[in-house]
């Protein structure tokens, strides 16, 4: 039987993706490089870019000021984000009807639980794993096991919802059944390793995801 469910943070709960990115094309543009969006937009999901972000401005760059005009930009803009459609409410449903909450983020527990403190989401949940907790960060389940584990039950009886490839592939590694909810900035995912894909929580309740992911635990793992 279902019992819990595990958020991603970072473009499932909030979109700050598109807003790091953009304020990625903000510099880029303010010193007139040309800006590659799509090699970014791969990146999410991932603990850390593959490439060097800066590497186009050239060996001889201020790295330290461009990365804190980067930073300024992108704070500006996340605070003005708002939850992402349905989630709010599918969190605060689940919690009333008794589902044990994670989070599971590559992002830093700072970064994480703050913004679900400003958001006043942060007491509906039971457990943080996040950057740092465990050796590898997604796509390995290694944080997803830390979560499950930590809520006291198996990987069958939880659902994982997330907008990366990285995190959906992170997801079924553990076990878990996944959902996948992409933004704007990871639309173009592969994300054919979910058990379902919906275009916003706003399709999702607390009773469709009980109807969705019945199978009995003693059936074994989600395939």
């Amino acid at each position: 039987m279902l019992r819990a469910l595990v958020f991603d943070f970072d473009g499932l709960v909030l979109d700050t993706e598109t807003p790091l990115i953009d304020a990625y094309g903000d510099v880029y543009a303010e010193h007139g490089v040309a800006f590659d969006r799509a090699e970014f937009e791969r990146q999410i999901g991932h603990a850390d870019f593959s490439f060097d972000p800066w590497r186009a401005f050239g060996p001889g760059a201020d790295r330290e000021a461009l990365e804190h005009r980067r930073r300024v930009l992108n704070r500006a803009r996340v605070d003005r984000q708002p939850v992402l459609p349905g989630i709010r409410e599918l969190i605060t449903e689940a919690a009333a009807a008794g589902f044990l909450l994670g989070v599971a983020s590559n992002s830093s527990h700072g970064w994480v639980e703050g913004n679900l403190r400003r958001l006043d989401l942060h007491r509906h949940f039971s457990f943080f794993g996040c950057k740092g907790d465990t050796p590898a960060p997604k796509p390995e389940p290694d944080v997803y096991r830390l979560v499950v584990n930590a809520l006291g039950c198996r990987s069958v009886e939880a659902v994982a919802l997330e907008d990366s490839s990285a995190g959906v592939k992170a997801a079924r590694r553990a076990g878990l059944w996944v959902v996948a909810i992409p933004n704007l900035s990871t639309a173009g995912h592969d994300l054919d390793g979910a058990h379902w894909r919906v275009k916003s929580a706003e399709a999702l309740s607390a009773v469709a995801l009980l109807e969705r992911f019945r199978t009995p635990a003693d059936e074994g793992r989600p395939v």
